[in-house]
C-alpha cells in the first residue's frame, strides 16, 4: 500500500488542525459524538468540543493502551458520527475490527497517527486505509517541520473541503490573480481557518522523509535491547509486542510498574531516574480524570477502569534515533539498579513507626 493520493499540510496547530479539519468535512457539529481514546494527547478530545460534538471515551486494551473495539462498540449511540482511534506511541491500532465496528453502523473513521508515520498495518501504510488520517510533525516526532502536520485521505471531495477550510475558507484560485490572465478578486467561500504550512517548514519535512525508515530502524534496535533487557524484571510491563504485518513506527517507548512489587510509585520512580540522570515522561494520563472532562462531561474514575490503572503505572523511557548504545545501557542500568533496590528495600523507620501507630 503506498500513500494516498491527497495529502493537505497542517499549521501552525499540527495534529490538531489536521483532525479539526477531518471532522468538519465529515460535518460533523452540535449534536453530535465521536468516539476516542481515554489515553492520548488533550488535542484528540479537544477539536471534537471544537466542532460543537461532543467527545466519547471508549477503554483501552491493556496489552497495546490501544482502544478497544469491543468498548468502541458499547459506546455508540445513534448520535455517533465518527471514531479517532489513536496509534499509541506508533504501533497501529486494530484497523480490521474498529472498521467492522464503524461499518457496522456507517461511522468514519479518522486516525490519530501522531505517533505513528511509517507505521504499516498488514502491508498498508498507515495514511492510506481511513477516510482519514492524522500525522504531527513536531520536534520529539519521527520527523519534524518544528510544527505542523498532515492529514491523509483518498476522497477528492473532503480533501478539497479541507484544503478550503486550512486557509480561511477562500477559493482555490485565489493564488491566480497574481499570474497572467488571473482574476483580480479571490472569493470567500467558508469561514476557515489558518491552518496552512509554510513552505519552509515543508522543505524541512520533505528533506528528512528519506530517512524516515532509518530513524524509525534505529528507534527499533534500541526498543529491543530495552525489551531484552526487562523481559529479566518481572515488575517491568512491556507493551506493543511485534506481530505478522503490524510495522510499529517506534515513536515511544512505554514501561508500565507491576502493580504491588516496588516499594515506589511511577512518579517516585521518575524522580529516581531523574537522581540518575534519566530523563522520563508519562503518555499519558487518562483524560478521563483530568479536571475538565471530569468537571464537563461527569466522568468518574471508575468509568474506564483499564485506562485509570494504566494513568498510574506508566512512563516513558528515551528513545531517539541519536541515542548511542551506550546511552541506551546507561537507562537500562539506571532501571534495572532502581528496581533491584525498591524491590528489596525495607520500609523506613518512619513508615514502620506509622504502620504501628495504626495497629495500636
Amino acid at each position: 500500500g503506498g500513500f494516498p493520493s491527497h495529502l493537505v499540510d497542517c499549521e501552525p496547530s499540527g495534529l490538531p488542525a489536521a483532525l479539526h479539519l477531518s471532522l468538519v468535512a465529515l460535518e460533523v457539529g452540535p449534536g453530535d459524538e465521536v468516539i476516542t481514546s481515554p489515553i492520548t494527547w488533550p488535542s484528540t478530545a479537544n477539536v471534537i468540543i471544537h466542532t460543537g460534538a461532543t467527545p466519547v471515551f471508549a477503554d483501552l486494551d491493556p496489552a497495546t493502551l490501544n482502544i478497544d473495539p469491543e468498548a468502541i462498540e458499547a459506546a455508540i449511540t445513534e448520535r455517533t458520527k465518527a471514531i479517532i482511534p489513536v496509534h499509541m506511541a506508533g504501533f497501529p491500532c486494530d484497523l480490521d475490527r474498529i472498521h467492522a465496528v464503524a461499518q457496522g453502523h456507517g461511522l468514519a473513521v479518522v486516525e490519530d497517527a501522531a505517533h505513528a508515520l511509517g507505521a504499516e498495518y498488514k502491508g498498508e501504510k498507515i495514511g492510506a486505509i481511513s477516510e482519514f488520517t492524522c500525522f504531527s510533525f513536531y520536534p520529539i516526532k519521527n520527523i519534524t517541520t518544528i510544527e505542523g502536520g498532515a492529514l491523509a485521505t483518498n476522497n477528492a471531495e473532503w480533501a478539497e473541503t479541507a484544503r478550503l477550510y486550512s486557509l480561511h475558507g477562500i477559493s482555490r484560485d485565489a493564488w491566480k490573480r497574481y499570474q497572467p490572465g488571473g482574476s483580480l478578486h479571490w472569493e470567500l467561500l467558508a469561514p476557515g481557518f489558518k491552518y496552512n504550512m509554510s513552505d519552509v517548514q515543508a522543505s524541512l519535512g520533505i528533506h528528512q522523509l528519506p530517512r524516515l525508515d532509518s530513524f524509525i530502524a534505529t528507534r527499533r534496535r534500541h526498543a529491543e535491547r530495552y525489551r531484552e533487557a526487562f523481559a529479566a524484571l518481572p515488575e517491568i510491563e512491556t507493551f506493543f509486542p511485534e506481530a505478522n504485518g503490524l510495522l510499529h513506527a517506534h515513536h515511544l517507548f512505554i514501561i508500565a510498574l507491576s502493580n504491588g512489587m516496588l516499594n515506589i510509585d511511577r512518579d517516585g520512580l521518575m524522580e529516581a531516574l531523574k537522581a540518575e540522570n534519566i530523563a522520563t515522561g508519562v503518555h499519558f494520563r487518562s483524560l478521563h480524570i483530568q479536571p475538565y472532562y471530569r468537571e464537563t462531561f461527569g466522568y468518574r474514575p471508575e468509568d474506564f477502569p483499564r485506562a485509570l490503572d494504566l494513568s498510574n503505572r506508566i512512563l516513558s523511557l528515551p528513545l531517539y534515533p541519536t541515542m548511542t548504545y551506550q546511552d541506551v545501557e546507561d537507562v537500562i542500568r539506571a532501571v534495572t539498579k532502581l528496581v533491584r533496590f525498591y524491590r528489596s528495600a525495607k520500609p523506613s523507620r518512619v513508615e514502620r513507626c506509622k504502620k504501628e501507630r495504626v495497629a495500636q
